[in-house]
């Protein structure tokens, strides 16, 4: 399948890039993380500690064992505070 994957603050700054279009056989977010991490350092950088991260599918805010059937876009970002 083709996703958009979406990287927002400091993980668009490790990875280099806002967003790309893959192509994956992904089943879960997770199993598109690891993909991601065996492409290169970068990703292994920015995926490194998944605590510190979210994930939303197709705009809905899930969690890595999120299934990605179906699904157009992935998103990474930091946890938000508010002010």
């Amino acid at each position: 399948m083709t996703l958009d994957v979406l990287y927002f603050a400091w993980v668009r700054e490790r990875i280099g890039l806002p967003r790309e279009r893959i192509e994956t056989e992904a089943a879960t977010v997770s199993a598109l993380v690891e993909e991601l991490i065996a492409r290169e350092d970068r990703y292994a950088a920015a995926f490194a500690d998944l605590s510190a991260l979210r994930v939303a599918v197709d705009q809905d805010l899930t969690d890595f064992g999120a299934s990605l059937s179906g699904a157009r876009e992935v998103a990474f970002f930091p946890p938000m505070t508010g002010g």
